[in-house]
């Protein structure tokens, strides 16, 4: 689909960056979030284009709830943070498709950037992870995976 970031990168995977397939299956690809100042906030996205939760099929709805567990544990090992927040919202232009955030919270996050104010780390311009840094969480990520 044109003009979706998520589908547009999907239609490249093989040639994707390691941080932006950390792990798949049918359903699901997880990746690092990207333009971002935080380690380890990763983003599971469906590999085909739905703009709504309710589009998902009974199959990717299933694997949905194994992947947000899995990826909260495995951010938890991996960054160390006391606790990982899930969100959904879909909302910016481009990304319409639906995908769920996985952040890391951990105790050196400031007040004024905890709950919902977290995605002030979003659109980081300078202050965002380099693809070698994305690169090296997505390595650990991976390898945390495979524990559960």
């Amino acid at each position: 689909m044109t003009g979706c970031y998520s589908c547009e990168r999907e239609a490249e995977f093989e040639r994707l960056p390691r941080y932006e397939r950390i792990a798949v299956d049918e359903h699901w690809r997880v990746v690092h979030a990207v333009d971002c100042a935080l380690p380890g906030w990763l983003v599971l996205v469906p590999r085909r284009h739905l703009e709504s939760m309710a589009e998902l099929s009974t199959a990717e709805a299933a694997a949905l709830g194994g992947w947000l567990v899995r990826l909260a544990r495995a951010v938890e090992v991996v960054t160390g943070c006391e606790k990982a927040y899930v969100a959904q919202f879909g909302e910016a232009a481009g990304f319409a498709h639906v995908h769920f955030h996985v952040v890391p919270r951990g105790p050196e996050l400031g007040v004024e950037l905890r709950g919902p104010r977290v995605f002030g780390l979003l659109g980081a311009g300078e202050r965002a992870l380099t693809a070698a840094r994305m690169d090296e969480v997505a390595d650990r990520v991976a390898a945390a995976l495979e524990q559960w």
